[in-house]
C-alpha cells in the first residue's frame, strides 16, 4: 500500500498516512474522479470503514482529502453517529490529525499561510474556501479549456460537467448568479468553481 500511496501522497507524507491507515483499520479504495466529490468516508455493512479518494487530485489536495475523511472515521467512532457531519467535532478532530502535516516538509511554502488560515475553522470541503482552492488548483496538471467563474466577464457563457449552459449575472457577498439557459433558473456559483467557457459567434 505504500508504494501505492507515494504516487498520490507528497514524498514525507506516505509513512504518517500508512500510520493512520493502519490504525483505523481503513479499507483505502483510490478511484476514478468523481465531479461532485473529492472523496468519501463509509462504514459498511460489516463493520469495516471505507473510504475513497479520487485518484486525480493532485498530491497535496490527495492529503487534505485523504485526512479530511480519516477525520469523519474518528469523529464518529469516538463521539458517536449522530453527530453533524461537518460540526464541531469533525472540525476539532480534523484540526487535530492535519496540524502535524501543516509544514514545509509536506506542503510548499506558498500555501502554508492559506492553510493555517484555512484550518482555524475548517469548511466542509476546501473547495469553498476559494483563496485556497486555487492555490491548490495551481499544482494540477493544467486544463488549458476550464476557466473559475471568477474569471469570466459578467454575460458570459459557460458550461459545466454536466453540459447544462449558463450565463453569469450579479455578484452577491460571495458567489454569483447564473441563470441557467434551458430552464431560465437562477444558481449561486462558488467563485473558484470550474467551467467551459462558450465562446459564442
Amino acid at each position: 500500500m505504500e508504494k501505492v500511496l507515494a504516487k498520490y501522497l507528497p514524498e514525507r507524507a506516505v509513512h504518517p498516512c500508512m500510520g493512520l491507515i493502519r490504525e483505523c483499520n481503513v479499507h483505502l479504495k483510490i478511484v476514478n474522479g468523481r465531479v461532485t466529490r473529492h472523496g468519501d468516508y463509509r462504514r459498511l455493512a460489516n463493520g469495516q470503514h471505507q473510504i475513497t479518494v479520487n485518484a486525480t487530485l493532485n498530491k497535496y489536495r490527495f492529503l487534505i482529502t485523504l485526512v479530511h475523511e480519516i477525520a469523519h472515521l474518528i469523529a464518529f467512532e469516538k463521539f458517536g453517529r449522530n453527530i453533524k457531519p461537518h460540526g464541531r467535532e469533525w472540525k476539532h478532530t480534523f484540526q487535530h490529525l492535519m496540524l502535524p502535516f501543516i509544514g514545509p516538509d509536506y506542503f510548499p511554502p506558498a500555501l502554508l499561510p492559506l492553510l493555517a488560515k484555512h484550518f482555524r475553522n475548517p469548511k466542509a470541503s476546501s473547495s469553498t474556501d476559494a483563496a485556497l482552492s486555487v492555490a491548490l488548483k495551481s499544482y494540477d496538471e493544467q486544463e488549458s479549456h476550464k476557466s473559475y467563474v471568477f474569471e469570466l466577464p459578467k454575460g458570459s457563457i459557460f458550461r459545466i460537467y454536466n453540459g447544462k449552459r449558463f450565463k453569469k449575472g450579479n455578484k452577491r457577498i460571495k458567489r454569483y448568479e447564473c441563470t441557467e439557459l434551458g430552464s431560465g433558473k437562477m444558481y449561486l456559483f462558488q467563485p473558484n468553481a470550474e467551467v467551459e467557457p462558450i465562446h459564442l459567434g
